[in-house]
């Protein structure tokens, strides 16, 4: 028997749990999850993390068997006339696309996005993320500034959304910790970034590039650290418009690192 106000679901094209179908299609909940103000938060410790971080809940769903163990989640939901849906585990598979084996997901309300310089007041150390379209790399990122005392995240207009499933999921949850807008346009956003008083530092191979290790010997006050795209790098704009150069000292003849494990090294040469 289902706890009170609990819904139970039979059908996956209920139209009452749209918002989870299809979720393995990139290209839809690229459209849908802007347009309509929401993101879907996978597991637990992410959805505690969401609210924790005062984002809203639209709804909730899950399995019966995590009934259990999310009760005070289930409760909370439920007293506040948030939808909690139950569905068996092949109904969940048929909707959403892929296999849930991490207790729960859940419809979350998408926060008003903080302007630029309201999120940087205070901050000391920025990472900016230029058109990384990766969603797993994205999060990667997120949990090494979260981990490694970066302040804030900015993204580029092209760069993957750090609210897409996959990357919260691989943050852990830490997009909610770590403040972050998008910062638009770009490259011409440096202007900004210099006119807060920021150093803008942008990692890329180049000529005249200094060793991370010098820079963090001296790092200046404010920073704002650049990383590309994976494939190509950073922008020739980009780069021609930054303050400084950096680029991890390297051995065996590798010239560069995935962009993940680079933002870690940068991060925590920077702390």
């Amino acid at each position: 028997m289902l706890p009170e106000g609990v819904i139970w679901v039979d059908d996956a094209r209920d139209e009452r749990v749209r918002d989870y179908f299809s979720l393995t299609d990139v290209a839809l909940r690229r459209v849908l999850e802007p347009r309509e103000g929401l993101y879907l938060a996978e597991s637990e410790k992410v959805i505690r993390r969401a609210l924790g971080a005062g984002h809203r809940m639209r709804s909730l769903l899950m399995a019966p068997r995590w009934l259990g163990d999310l009760s005070d989640l289930v409760a909370g939901a439920v007293a506040e006339g948030t939808p909690v849906y139950v569905a068996s585990p092949p109904v969940i598979e048929a909707m959403t696309g892929f296999h849930l084996h991490r207790g729960a997901l859940a419809a979350m309300h998408r926060p008003e996005p903080a302007a630029v310089t309201e999120l940087l007041a205070g901050a000391r150390r920025v990472a900016v993320l230029e058109d990384i379209v990766d969603h797993t790399n994205v999060g990667a990122v997120f949990r090494s500034a979260a981990g490694l005392g970066v302040d804030a995240v900015l993204v580029t207009p092209r760069c993957a959304d750090p609210l897409y499933r996959r990357s919260v999921r691989v943050s852990m949850g830490t997009v909610f910790q770590v403040p972050w807008t998008r910062i638009d346009p770009w490259p011409a956003g440096i202007a900004t970034l210099k006119e807060l008083g920021f150093v803008v530092a942008a990692c890329a191979l180049s000529d005249d590039a200094v060793s991370l290790d010098e820079l963090a010997a001296d790092p200046p006050q404010r920073l704002a650290v650049v990383l590309g795209t994976e494939g190509d790098g950073l922008a020739p704009l980009t780069v021609a418009g930054a303050d400084t150069v950096v680029r991890i000292p390297m051995a065996a003849g590798v010239d560069s690192l995935n962009v993940a494990a680079a933002s870690a090294v940068v991060f925590y040469a920077l702390r």
